[in-house]
């Protein structure tokens, strides 16, 4: 069992990027899955959530309107579509399954908690720099 997250790179602000999050071993579509971030010296951050079917999704406010979580359990994918980002975005990406419902719990509390997470998969390095 295990996720990997691809995607990543280098990007001015203002840029744009899209991260892969993959599955070996196991279906996604029977999980939520999240995507966080640590930056160095920081903790991990929840940045983003979507349940298993429904479509429901969660953002955190430093991410919302710029990122945009989806996901196609037919081909055992889920994306995050990063826009106009900034200098602060700058972390090591990292996608982690949950409960199926875990973004309306997210929704529920205003929090993506990273110990509701399992199978953290290797992340991607995402830099914004000029």
């Amino acid at each position: 069992v295990q996720l990997q997250a691809s995607g990543g790179g280098l990007v001015q602000p203002g840029g744009s990027l899209r991260l892969s999050c993959a599955a070996s071993g196991f279906s996604l579509e029977h999980f939520a899955i999240g995507w966080f971030r640590q930056a160095p010296g920081k903790e991990r951050e929840g940045v983003a959530c979507i349940n298993s079917n429904d479509g429901t999704t969660y953002y955190v406010d430093t991410v919302k309107d710029r990122f945009s979580i989806s996901r196609d359990n037919a081909k055992n994918m889920v994306y995050l579509q990063m826009n106009s980002l900034k200098f602060e975005d700058t972390a090591v990406y990292f996608c982690a399954t949950a409960r199926p419902w875990a973004a309306s719990t997210a929704q529920a509390t205003g929090k993506i908690l990273p110990h509701e997470y399992q199978s953290w998969g290797q992340g991607t390095q995402v830099t914004v720099s000029s």
